[in-house]
C-alpha cells in the first residue's frame, strides 16, 4: 500500500516549480503525488514523468469537467467534448508516467438539473466513460469516478449510485473510489459504504471533514481504515487537504480560509495515514 498527496495545497498546474517540494515530500516518505490534469499543455506532464521516477515517485492524476465537457448532457455535441477531455487527460497522465484518474468526471461539477438524477443521465455518462475506458486501457490508465457530496454534484452521490454506474460502464479500465469527506455528508455508515464500493474499489482519497490535516476532525477513521482492511484494500491512499494558496480551485469549492498550515498537513497527515494502515494491517493479519 502506497501514501500519496494531492497537490490541490498548491497552485495548479503542477510543474517543475514544484519539484523542490515533490522532493521534499518524498523526504517526508511520500511515495507519489496526485496531480490536477485540467491543463491540456503537455509538455509539464512529461517533465515530471521524467523527474518522479528520478527521485522514486510515482504520479496518479484527478479531474473535473465542466458543463461544457459534461458526459451526462443530453447535447450529443457536449458529451463528444467530454470525451475529448477525457482522452486528454489520459494522454497526459500516461506522460506523468500515471497509472490512475480520480474524481467527479462523470458529470459536470456544481450543475444541476433540479431533478434527482435520471436513468437516461446515468446512460449518457456511462457511454461516455466506456468509451473513455477504452481509450485508457491503451495507455495502461485506470479511470475511477469519484461520488460527490450533494452540494457539487447530483448524479454521483453515493457509493452505491458509483457501483451502479461503474456497472453500467462495465469496462475492466474503469473502476471505483472513496473519499470519507464525501461519505461524511451523504452516507449512512462507512463501513457500509466501503462494503457497496469494495469489489470494484481501486483509490481512496484520506480527506477530513474540513478538509484539514486527516486526524484532526471528526471523521470516524478507526471505522474507516477497519472496513477497508476488512474488504481487503491494498491501493493508494492519497490524502485531500486544501487551501487558499490554490484560490482559483479554493473559489470553485468554496474553501474560503486554511484549516491548518500547509506542511503541517503534509507532515502530520502523512503520520497519521502510516500509523492507520498499520493499526488494521496488524488487526487484520491476526485474524
Amino acid at each position: 500500500m502506497k501514501i500519496g498527496l494531492n497537490m490541490h495545497l498548491w497552485p495548479n498546474p503542477t510543474t517543475s516549480e514544484h519539484f523542490g517540494v515533490i522532493e521534499e515530500l518524498k523526504e517526508i516518505g511520500y511515495d507519489g503525488i496526485e496531480i490536477f490534469l485540467a491543463e491540456p499543455a503537455s509538455e509539464s506532464y512529461k517533465e515530471l514523468g521524467a523527474f518522479l521516477p528520478s527521485i522514486g515517485m510515482e504520479a496518479n492524476g484527478c479531474l473535473g469537467v465542466g458543463p461544457e465537457h459534461n458526459p451526462a448532457s443530453p447535447d450529443a455535441a457536449v458529451r463528444a467534448a467530454a470525451l475529448d477531455t477525457l482522452k486528454t487527460a489520459i494522454d497526459n497522465m500516461h506522460h506523468a508516467g500515471g497509472k490512475n484518474i480520480c474524481g467527479p468526471f462523470h458529470s459536470a461539477f456544481a450543475t444541476f438539473s433540479r431533478n434527482q438524477p435520471q436513468e437516461e443521465e446515468y446512460k449518457r455518462s456511462a457511454e461516455v466513460l466506456r468509451e473513455a475506458a477504452e481509450y485508457a486501457a491503451t495507455a495502461g490508465v485506470t479511470l475511477t469516478p469519484e461520488a460527490i457530496n450533494r452540494f457539487e454534484c447530483y448524479l454521483v452521490n453515493t457509493m452505491a449510485q458509483l457501483k451502479k454506474l461503474v456497472d453500467m460502464v462495465d469496462h475492466p479500465s474503469l473502476r471505483g473510489m472513496f473519499d470519507p469527506h464525501h461519505a461524511n455528508i451523504e452516507e449512512k455508515s462507512f463501513k457500509g459504504a466501503i462494503e457497496t464500493i469494495a469489489p470494484v474499489l481501486t483509490h481512496v482519497h484520506i480527506s477530513e471533514n474540513d478538509r484539514g490535516t486527516p486526524g484532526s476532525g471528526h471523521t470516524p477513521w478507526d471505522e474507516v481504515f477497519g472496513s477497508l482492511s476488512a474488504v481487503g484494500y491494498e491501493g493508494w491512499y492519497t490524502i485531500e487537504a486544501f487551501s487558499r494558496d490554490n484560490t482559483d480551485f479554493a473559489n470553485a469549492i468554496n474553501v474560503w480560509r486554511d484549516y491548518n498550515p500547509r506542511m503541517d498537513i503534509c507532515r502530520e497527515g502523512y503520520t497519521f495515514t502510516k500509523e492507520m494502515i498499520a493499526k488494521y494491517a496488524t488487526k487484520h493479519a491476526a485474524k
